[in-house]
């Protein structure tokens, strides 16, 4: 980690939305997945969620050019459950699919929070998703085919939420709460050291102005892992 690394990874989470997200219904094809990501990174979203039956979602978190290491996946045991979560959360959740009461995408206020609903490859949204959302949404199309691929659709109105949302000025400041800030600077930092502390359940140590790893916060992590060792039952060898 360097001064000038830091600096940009502080300068790219001063311009995450917390309350623009996007929430996949059974999104499998790992092209998708990861163009997907790729956006949501380009225009400032911390979190996407996603619904998966068959656990291709899971199967592919590592994919996409590395934007699933700057873009956190929830994942949900069921549409209910996500949906449940967000509206409780207070976003507005919106979907991307052309039906009798779909509008222009661009008439969607994306300053309030929001949940873009994306639905499957092959079937788009479903039913029960798109009655689970507020508002239905569709980019006009001015060709034969009748949509667009599900990753491009979600791009196109991502950037339009962007564009929304840079004209009120909301990338102009930090809007993370402080916790999820510092959780996501440490990890984006030091992403080896986030993974040990997560498994051994240690909190992470805290940086410096610079970037560094304050040596008073690593001794305190370094002491709680040997206390925790010491507490831990052992195991005798096997019986002859």
């Amino acid at each position: 980690m360097t001064p000038a690394r830091f600096a940009k990874l502080k300068a790219v989470l001063d311009r995450r939305q917390p309350d623009l997200t996007v929430l996949a219904e059974d999104v499998h094809k790992a092209h998708n997945i990861a163009a997907v990501l790729r956006t949501c990174d380009a225009v400032g979203v911390s979190e996407l969620h996603a619904v998966s039956p068959g656990g291709e979602f899971a199967r592919h978190r590592g994919i996409s050019g590395g934007s699933r290491k700057w873009v956190r996946v929830r994942l949900h045991r069921d549409l209910e459950a996500a949906a449940t979560a967000l509206k409780s959360s207070g976003f507005h959740i919106v979907a991307a699919n052309l039906s009798s009461r779909s509008t222009d995408y661009r008439g969607w206020d994306f300053t309030r929070p929001t949940a873009l609903l994306l639905g499957s490859e092959l079937l788009g949204v479903s039913a029960r998703a798109a009655a689970l959302a507020e508002a239905e949404l569709h980019v006009p199309m001015r060709g034969l085919v009748a949509s667009l691929n599900v990753s491009v659709a979600a791009a196109v109105i991502l950037y339009e939420a962007a564009r929304q949302r840079e004209a009120a000025g909301l990338y102009d400041h930090c809007r993370l709460d402080a916790t999820t800030y510092r959780e996501l600077l440490f990890e984006w930092s030091y992403p080896a050291a986030a993974r040990h502390c997560r498994a051994r359940g240690l909190p992470y140590p805290a940086l410096d102005a610079q970037g560094f790893i304050q040596r008073q916060a690593l001794a305190g992590s370094l002491r709680s892992a040997r206390q925790a060792a010491r507490k831990a039952p052992r195991t005798s060898g096997a019986a002859s």
